[in-house]
């Protein structure tokens, strides 16, 4: 009970107060620029669901995060948590590629669509294509990185699902390299279906980044199990 109690009054308070915010700078008018409100209110939202939580997070091979190139950051997806670890110690600007079905959540809906993550109906074929390519657009021409999860959807035992293949058409297309991350003990801590968050530390590993450079979209297989490999030497359990 108190975990089901620190998550949703953390989510109230954090989410209200940043994604206020976001949706106040959209309304009136602000621009979308590297280090702006829309970067720092998500991070500081997650920053926030982190803190009230009692999750710490540790970060393996941070210095693959720095540089000024864009990335394309490939995860595994157990839990909520990989969400709020990623947006709290990512550097830049980063948006994700996300279930449009999140759109129905009051605020955050909202403020995700004014601060450009790119929704994604996995229901629809063509509107999965459309989405990628939106991504991929969003990478080349603000010079951004994006983060999706290649399953698809959050694992409901912890294990590495199999990967769409639209996530490494986006890297492609977007002619940045693809970064390996595997975010560990997010599912112990808060598995699918669970609104009572535990208490502990979670470790992020940053993989050595897969160059796109010189690829077409026949890459995309091998540029998956690049990537996939990457994720099962790091600790992912199939």
């Amino acid at each position: 009970m108190i975990g089901f109690l620190r998550y949703v009054s953390s989510f109230i308070v954090y989410m209200s107060w940043y994604g206020g915010k976001v949706l106040f700078s959209a309304l009136t008018g602000v621009k979308q620029r590297p280090g702006g409100i829309y970067d720092t209110a998500a991070r500081r939202w997650a920053q926030g669901m982190l803190r009230g939580t009692g999750i710490t997070v540790r970060v393996e091979g941070r210095e693959r995060l720095l540089g000024p190139e864009p990335k394309v950051y490939i995860a595994n997806h157990a839990s909520f948590v990989d969400i709020w670890a990623i947006l709290a110690e990512f550097p830049g600007t980063i948006r994700f590629v996300y279930k449009k079905s999140m759109d129905w959540i009051p605020l955050m809906g909202q403020a995700m669509r004014a601060a450009r993550h790119i929704p994604m109906d996995r229901r629809k074929l063509s509107a999965s294509f459309a989405a990628y390519d939106e991504a991929a657009k969003f990478v080349r021409d603000e010079h951004s990185s994006a983060v999706v999860f290649p399953e698809g959807t959050r694992s409901l035992d912890g294990r590495l699902q199999a990967f769409k293949k639209g996530p490494f058409v986006l890297a492609i297309a977007a002619g940045a390299p693809v970064v390996p991350v595997y975010c560990e003990n997010t599912w112990e801590l808060m598995p699918r279906g669970s609104w009572s968050p535990k208490p502990g530390v979670v470790t992020l590993r940053i993989g050595e980044p897969i160059p796109t450079a010189g690829l077409d979209v026949d890459g995309r297989d091998g540029l998956a199990k690049q990537a996939r490999a990457a994720l099962l030497a790091m600790g992912a359990r199939e």
